[in-house]
């Protein structure tokens, strides 16, 4: 068919929504408390902004919501899937939710010291020291006790590490 005889508003691009922090298939959408209540926030963010989207121009103003109505299944997704693990009161062993402080004994750098907190993959944040649970350094981390060693391969390099603290 001639696109002249195609109305302008179905000629509009769907929208590309960037996907959600990569979950493997199968695995358990594990969230501290505090990560949930940041779903639910970033929830009520999304639906307040389709509620104020007040672009003058129609196609925008459709675009945007397209974009916003996207994200929000993704995240509502997220939300349903969530299965909320509470702090454990056992501090010997880094678990999902503990803040684990490393030394590293031999490898790329002897003597550095690395502090993270073990988190869900929607509240990873390198920046902020809340490193994934799906994420290598975390799974071999976890199970671990206080004062253990283990091994971690970055690279082409075995690193060995120390447990100094767990929180």
């Amino acid at each position: 068919m001639s696109r002249g005889f195609v109305k302008e508003d179905d000629q509009e691009e769907a929208p590309l929504i960037p996907p959600r922090a990569a979950l493997p298939p199968g695995v358990t959408n594990y969230v501290t408390p505090e990560g949930l209540q940041a779903l639910l926030e970033e929830k009520i963010y999304l639906e307040n902004a389709k509620s104020q989207n007040k672009h003058e121009n129609d196609a925008a103003r459709r675009y945007e919501n397209l974009m916003i109505e996207g994200k929000l299944k993704l995240l509502i997704e997220r939300i349903n899937s969530a299965k909320v693990v509470e702090p454990s009161e056992n501090t010997d062993e880094a678990r999902f939710g503990s803040t684990v402080k490393l030394k590293t004994i031999t490898g790329l750098k002897p003597g550095m010291v690395r502090k993270f907190k073990i988190v869900g993959v929607d509240e990873a944040d390198v920046k902020n020291n809340k490193i994934a649970f799906t994420a290598p350094i975390a799974k071999a981390v976890i199970g671990k006790r206080l004062h253990e060693k283990l091994e971690f391969q970055i690279g082409n390099t075995i690193e060995k590490l120390e447990v100094l603290e767990v929180s």
